[in-house]
C-alpha cells in the first residue's frame, strides 16, 4: 500500500500519523496494507513481546474455525463480522461461502483503509453476498443498521466480534455491547469473540509492556480482561466446548499451534 490513499465515499481520511490496529494486524501476518508508522510501531511491539506474532495469526485462524460450527452445523447463513481487519488469505466468508454458497457475510471495521480493498477482494458467491463498510464498535446500533442493509437479522446469525471488545475500555460498556448485537438477533444465533487476556493461567502478564506501550502510541487503546469478565461478555449464552480457552486451542488439531495468551469462545443464544 503506498503513503496516500482516496478514502470511500463518506468515509473520514485515514489517520496515517498514527498506528491502528487493523494495519499493524495485518503487518504481524505478512500483509503489506500497511502504512510506516504500522509497521515501525508492530515491530516495536513484537520486540517488547515476541509472542505478538502468534497472537495475530492465533487471532486471524480462529475465526475461521469458529464459523465452520454455526455455518456447518447449525444452518446460520447470516453473520456481521465486526473487527476483521484487512483481507487476508481464506477470509471466513470464504469459509462460510465453501460451506454454504447462499451465505451472506457483512465484514465490518473502524478503520477508513478497511472497506477499501476489502470490498475489491471480499466477492462473495452469485447466490451469497459479501460486503465490507466503515463502522465503529462504539456506536453498536448505526453498526448493526448497516449491517441489516444485507442481513436478515429475522434469521439466525453469526456475529463474529475477533478481539474487538478489547477496545471497549470499560467492561459494564462491553457487556452492554455484546447484549445489544445478541439482542438484535434471534434464538440459535452465535456470539464468537476473542479477547487478551489477563491473570492466572494464561500469562496474560506478558503481554502488559505491549499494551502499554500500544495505548502511548497507537489507536484505539486496548483492554486485557481476565476469564472471569470475558465470561461475563457471554452472559444468557450458552458456549460451545470446550468454551473459553485459548483462541489457539479451540477447534484446533493437537499440536498445531502455540498457546498464546488470548481467549476464544463460541456460545450460542437459547
Amino acid at each position: 500500500m503506498g503513503e496516500s490513499h482516496t478514502p470511500p465515499r463518506g468515509s473520514t481520511r485515514p489517520a496515517t500519523s498514527v498506528a491502528h490496529h487493523a494495519r499493524v494486524g495485518n503487518h504481524w501476518i505478512g500483509g503489506k496494507d500497511t502504512y510506516e508508522v504500522d509497521r515501525q510501531a508492530g515491530d516495536q511491539l513484537a520486540s517488547l513481546v515476541p509472542v505478538v506474532r502468534d497472537i495475530a495469526r492465533a487471532d486471524r485462524e480462529f475465526p475461521g474455525r469458529a464459523v465452520t460450527y454455526p455455518a456447518g452445523e447449525r444452518g446460520v447463513r447470516h453473520s456481521p463480522a465486526v473487527g476483521t481487519g484487512l483481507p487476508a488469505a481464506d477470509n471466513t466468508h470464504e469459509i462460510a461461502q465453501r460451506i454454504a454458497p447462499g451465505s451472506r457475510i457483512v465484514h465490518v471495521d473502524s478503520d477508513p483503509v478497511v472497506p477499501m480493498p476489502a470490498r475489491t477482494l471480499l466477492t462473495g458467491t452469485r447466490d451469497g453476498a459479501t460486503d465490507s463498510v466503515e463502522a465503529d464498535v462504539h456506536a453498536p446500533d448505526a453498526l448493526l443498521g448497516r449491517a441489516a442493509e444485507t442481513l436478515d437479522f429475522d434469521r439466525p446469525a453469526a456475529a463474529r466480534t475477533p478481539g474487538i471488545l478489547t477496545f471497549v475500555l470499560d467492561t459494564e460498556k462491553a457487556r452492554g455491547t455484546a447484549r445489544r448485537i445478541m439482542d438484535t438477533v434471534p434464538s440459535g444465533s452465535f456470539l464468537v469473540l476473542t479477547h487478551p487476556a489477563h491473570g492466572a493461567g494464561m500469562r496474560g502478564e506478558d503481554q502488559l509492556p505491549a499494551m502499554e506501550f500500544w495505548n502511548e502510541n497507537a489507536t484505539p487503546p486496548i483492554t486485557a480482561r481476565s476469564a472471569e469478565d470475558i465470561s461475563a461478555l457471554l452472559e444468557a449464552l450458552n458456549p460451545v466446548g470446550p468454551g473459553l480457552v485459548s483462541c489457539s486451542q479451540w477447534h484446533a488439531r493437537a499440536g498445531s499451534a502455540p498457546v498464546v495468551p488470548r481467549y476464544g469462545a463460541v456460545a450460542v443464544k437459547p
